[in-house]
């Protein structure tokens, strides 16, 4: 084989695809069935925001369980159609041959796959480990999945619907997932071990976007550091530390959000000569190359940014170095934006006021609530005027160095500031721009007029 790929993740389907319309001999190997497409598609981005959108859209007088379990629906069709494509896509190259099965590697660029009683050796000429990552399961007394306990996949097909859900981690997995129940109608109680939520984002960005939680009925405990869960008879109890004194809380559903690691278990990485860090990830240099030669690593499981476009990123710089002049890395990446599907969603690029600061720029900071932004009627339009916009600019150069943007389509106007910031379009420029009328967009005219 010319190429082979260890899991059906964005970044290395994407190259297959390519590499076998070059007229190179592919293979795919995928170890689930459910897992083709990739995370992303199957239990990451699509299925999460699909229950974002219908989560946002419940009515007060819609029935809780029957809602959600219709949302759930929606879910798995939607899913379900995009992992058909996504098999299609390969399957209908003549010279892509596709694998049921759990690899190992076995030597340097071989690989053994087992698939139920059969087994096949493929060895290629280079080799891409593609599988990303699992959630971690806390060493906390009785976390275990299974029952009531659950990580970000299973609770999307929880059942019964839980009326009341107790997220232990506040990251971006637990508030999002926090937001989202809430809007279906849970109680939603979130164990966070930091002092705030949104440990990364300045003090006002933070308050906002905490507000906003608070609104929807999301309850943030702060400072809380669990140290049992119990699944019990009738509910789940999960035991808590905060200030010095143990509290209890029950609750029908559990949600461990307390990050993810790399899907190498079983992988025999060493027996290929390659090295991982400190968490398991496989150590890469800015070509994405592993210790072994020939062996590269896409996505999550490199221990880069855990988003799809990043993986879709990775495949540019590998297609360059097989196809192309071999002169892209990652280190040509710049301004790259994300968004925590909250509502309203949170988008951020770049530096914060604070790490700004720290860096040792000589700023301007323009942040308005948006709804005082009285050129930006978009939100106020859709009934959801909360949150706020915010640059971070440098006042020497006039270039914008980080914003965050928290309202309705944020997700949407991060790209262009992401854009902006990319080709060094100036804080002036972006404010001057003519943006459409009535769009989220239009509060760059104001909030970067009022720099100071």
């Amino acid at each position: 084989m010319d190429l082979l790929v260890i899991g059906w993740g964005k970044g290395g389907k994407t190259l297959a695809g390519t590499m076998a319309r070059a007229g190179k001999r592919v293979a795919v190997v995928e170890a689930s069935d459910a897992m083709i497409g990739g995370s992303c598609i199957n239990i990451a981005c699509i299925p999460t925001k699909i229950l974002v959108h219908d989560a946002e859209n419940k009515r007060d007088d819609d029935d809780m369980d029957e809602y959600f379990a219709k949302a759930v629906k929606r879910r798995d069709t939607l899913t379900g159609a995009m992992r058909k494509k996504n098999f299609s896509m390969l399957d209908d190259l003549d010279s892509v041959l596709l694998v049921s099965g759990r690899a190992e590697f076995t030597g340097e660029r071989e690989v053994r796959v087992t698939g139920g009683a059969d087994t096949m050796t493929i060895t290629a000429d280079t080799v891409i480990v593609n599988t990303g990552s699992v959630a971690n399961i806390p060493p906390i007394d009785g976390a275990q999945l299974g029952g009531r306990i659950h990580d970000s996949e299973s609770l999307q097909h929880v059942d019964p619907f839980p009326k009341r859900l107790v997220i232990v981690g506040g990251g971006y997995i637990g508030l999002e997932f926090g937001s989202m129940f809430a809007h279906f109608g849970s109680q939603v109680t979130v164990l966070d071990r930091g002092p705030r939520p949104l440990a990364n984002e300045d003090d006002d960005v933070a308050e906002v976007v905490a507000q906003a939680l608070a609104d929807d009925g999301v309850t943030i405990v702060n400072d809380a550091s669990v140290t049992a869960v119990n699944d019990g008879a009738d509910a789940a109890t999960v035991t808590y530390e905060v200030d010095g004194e143990t509290k209890t809380i029950d609750a029908e559903a559990v949600l461990l959000a307390v990050g993810r690691k790399p899907a190498t278990a079983g992988l025999g990485l060493e027996k290929a000569g390659i090295d991982t860090d400190e968490r398991g990830f496989i150590v890469t240099d800015e070509y994405l190359r592993s210790s072994a030669e020939g062996v590269y690593a896409f996505g999550d499981v490199n221990g880069g940014p855990m988003f799809t476009y990043i993986s879709l990123d990775d495949n540019r710089i590998l297609a360059d170095q097989l196809l192309g002049e071999g002169k892209r890395s990652t280190r040509d990446r710049g301004s790259v934006p994300y968004t925590m599907f909250l509502t309203p969603p949170v988008a951020r690029v770049g530096l914060t006021e604070k790490a700004a600061r720290d860096e040792g720029y000589e700023i301007k900071v323009g942040a308005k609530l948006q709804a005082d932004i009285a050129a930006a009627p978009r939100a106020k339009i859709e009934g959801d005027p909360r949150g706020i916009v915010k640059f971070v600019v440098d006042a020497k150069t006039d270039l914008i160095l980080g914003a965050a943007l928290v309202h309705v389509h944020s997700q949407e106007v991060i790209n262009t500031v992401a854009l902006a910031m990319r080709h060094n379009v100036t804080a002036t420029e972006l404010r001057d721009t003519i943006y459409t009328h009535p769009s989220a967009t239009e509060a760059l005219n104001e909030v970067l007029g009022a720099l100071k």
